[in-house]
Parts: structure tokens; sequence; C-alpha cells
């Protein structure tokens, strides 16, 4: 299909490819809203709960890039397929089985059908529409994270109130079969080249060629370390917000509530990065502009003694403005893929120092919290991942804002 000529066609299977992110999304974030149940049901501790959380990461931290590579050697489209089948065969699974052992087994399966997902869909994403729609669109992909961990912490205790953790489960898994099908009516078959075996016959590099072109070039390891610290404190901020508030005496109906605004208000800044860069604006400036407001943000929310309503106003603020990154960085993957056939390793790589993040960052700022004995020295802790990014921009120069712009 030539995206010039069936662009309307394009851009619906490209919101498709959308859907079937924040799809996938749903199953990363379904845990938090259950977790209560489930520390009762099995009598899990804090260190226990604490792993049941963060193994959904296990695979992106181990098999990022190892699932990219996968994605170009079966197709693209049936990559992500293969993923939002293994989501809905996990959860369904994880529904029936009565042991904590299970769920952890069938949660760290919905890791990988979450690569699955993932990977490919900038890839296809760009094979699909028109350059001159790219910024835009793969602005609206990054919203995948942040609009699935607002259904699911705003819906998902009410969902909760009409069954257990088992049946959000299963219904989660109709929904992910749901998706499978329409990714399936809508997304354009893979070409035949895509899927050659061995990928000789098709032209593709050699994988091994392909791992060492992504992990050789110097503009992938800046914009995946940058996506890593980036991801490490918005998931802290995020995941702590509802302990902050019930230290504070906010009730957890409240309390998940005003998570997902904060969680929700980083759409507003993945879609305005997609219209400035497609403005023309330097993906450099917007990436220092997310990080040094992040730290800004912090310093307010935790660290100035500011009054409730003006802690949360900056914790808005904080994930609005840093939502310029991940935008961003999504473009400037496709833009510094070393090949076009990269581009899904890339984005596996992009997305393993991102689970390494998300696996670290909560861990050192409650550390950091530990010893500081409250959560007033957290903007230190975030604030050095935010120096550490803006450090990491300043590595990759020129062609940054050059690829930016061409992106």
């Amino acid at each position: 299909m030539s995206p010039s000529t069936e662009h309307p066609y394009a851009v619906r299977a490209a919101l498709c490819l959308v859907l079937a992110g924040v799809c996938a999304a749903l199953h990363i974030w379904k845990l938090p809203p259950a977790l209560p149940a489930l520390q009762e049901q099995f009598q899990l501790d804090l260190v226990e709960s604490g792993f049941l959380l963060s193994i959904v990461q296990l695979g992106g931290m181990t098999l990022g890039l190892l699932v990219g590579l996968i994605a170009e050697r079966i197709g693209l489209r049936r990559s992500m397929m293969t993923g939002l089948a293994i989501l809905a065969a996990a959860s369904a699974a994880g529904a029936h089985f009565g042991t904590a052992a299970m769920i952890l087994l069938f949660r760290a399966i919905e890791g990988c059908g979450f690569l699955m997902v993932v990977m490919p869909a900038p890839a296809l994403i760009r094979r699909l529409v028109p350059p001159a729609s790219l910024s835009r669109l793969m602005s609206l992909w990054s919203c995948y994270m942040p609009i699935g961990t607002v259904l699911i912490l705003a819906g998902g205790a009410w969902l909760l109130t009409l069954g257990d953790w088992r049946w959000l489960w299963t219904l989660l898994g109709a929904l992910t079969f749901a998706m499978l099908l329409l990714t399936w009516a809508l997304v354009p078959a893979d070409p035949p080249a895509a899927a050659a075996h061995g990928g000789n016959a098709s032209g593709q590099p050699p994988a091994l060629r392909l791992v060492r072109l992504t992990l050789g070039s110097r503009g992938v390891w800046m914009i995946a370390l940058i996506f890593g610290v980036y991801a490490a404190q918005w998931i802290t901020v995020i995941g702590f917000l509802p302990t902050i508030y019930a230290a504070g005496g906010v009730a957890g109906t409240t309390a998940g509530l005003l998570t997902a605004l904060v969680a929700g208000a980083n759409i507003i800044g993945n879609l305005l990065a997609g219209r400035l860069l497609h403005q023309g604006l330097p993906a450099q400036r917007l990436i220092m502009a997310g990080f040094i407001t992040m730290i800004v943000c912090a310093f307010a929310a935790f660290g100035a003694g500011l009054p409730t309503a003006a802690q949360f106003a900056a914790i808005l603020v904080f994930s609005a403005v840093g939502g310029l990154i991940p935008a961003t960085l999504f473009v400037l993957a496709i833009a510094l893929a070393p090949t076009p056939q990269a581009t899904s390793t890339t984005i596996g790589w992009m997305q393993q120092c991102s689970s390494l993040g998300q696996f670290t960052g909560p861990p050192v700022v409650a550390w950091v919290v530990n010893l500081a004995g409250g959560w007033q020295w957290t903007w230190l802790a975030t604030g050095a991942y935010a120096l550490a990014g803006i450090a990491l921009v300043l590595a990759i120069g020129r062609p940054a804002q050059g690829d930016g712009q061409r992106a």
C-alpha cells in the first residue's frame, strides 16, 4: 500500500496501532488497582508486592533488542498480532490459577507480549503514513502509555466493584482478543519480503549485523539512555503518588482519580511535541525544556514546602511538560535508526533502557526517602536523573536538532 495514494486508509490503520498500544498498556497498569485484593488473598508482604509490580518489566529489561529483532524477521504486523495474542492468553490464564507464583509467571509472559506489540508499531506507522504526517502520528503513538494508565487507574477501581481481580484479568483478555481481530482487519499485511526466511531474500541485513548496526550507533545509545532517565522519573512520581496522597490523608478513590489526572496530563506534552516538531522546532530544545521543567516542578512539589494545591499543580506540570520528551524521542528514533530495517531494534533498545529506568527508579527514590525520613528530598533523586538526561542531550549535539527537524 502506498501512503501517498491511500492516505485516509493509512491513517485509519495507524490509529488502530495506537489503540493496540493503549490496549497493551492496560495490562501493564492493571495490577495497581487490584494489588490490595491480591495482597489479602495471597498474604503478600511489601517486597513480594513490589516484585509483583515490577516483574512485568523483566521482559523489557532483558529482551527489548531481541524482540525488536524478531519483529523485523517475522514481519511487523505479524509481531503485533502475536503480542496481542500472548497478552490475551496470559491474562485469561492468569485469572484461572490460584497461586502467587503462577500470577508472577503470567505477568512476566505479559511483559513479553507487551514488547511484541509496542516494538514494531513505530516502524509500521512509518511504513503506513506519508512523511508529512509522521511527526504528528508518532506524537499520538507516544501517548499510548499515559492513555492506558489513565483508563485503568480511573476505571480499574470501579471495575473491581463489579467483580474480583480475576474478572478484570478475564475482561482485559477478551478486550485484547477483540483488538487482535481489529488489527487483523485494518492493518495491511506485511510485504512478502518482510517475512522472508533468514531475511536475506528480502535484502535485510543478517541478524547479527542488525544488532551491531543498532548498538554501534552513538545516536541510538543517546536516545535510549535519555528514555531511560525520563522513564525513571515519571514512573517513580506516578507510582508513589497514591502513597503520598495516603500519607496526607487523601481517600483511596480520590487518590486514584488524582493520580490518573496527573498521568493524563502527560498526553498534553506528547501531542504538543508532535505539533512543534512538525513546525520545525529543534528536537534537542524540546527535550531540554522537558527535563528543566521536571527539575523545577519536582522541587516545587516536594522540596519547597508549598500548599497542597500548589504541589498538585506542580506535579501536573511535571507530567504535562515532561510529555515533550517521549514523543520527541520516538521521532528521533526513526530519524537516527542506522537503517530503516533497524527501526524496530532501535525502538527495542529504547524500550530496554526505559524498562531499566522504570525498574530502578522507584527503589532509588524510596532509598532517598528512607534516608531523609520523608518525601522532601525526592526532587534531588528525580533531579539527578533529569540532569543526566540534559547531559545526554548535549552529548547528541547538533545532529539531534537536524534529525529532529527532518523527522
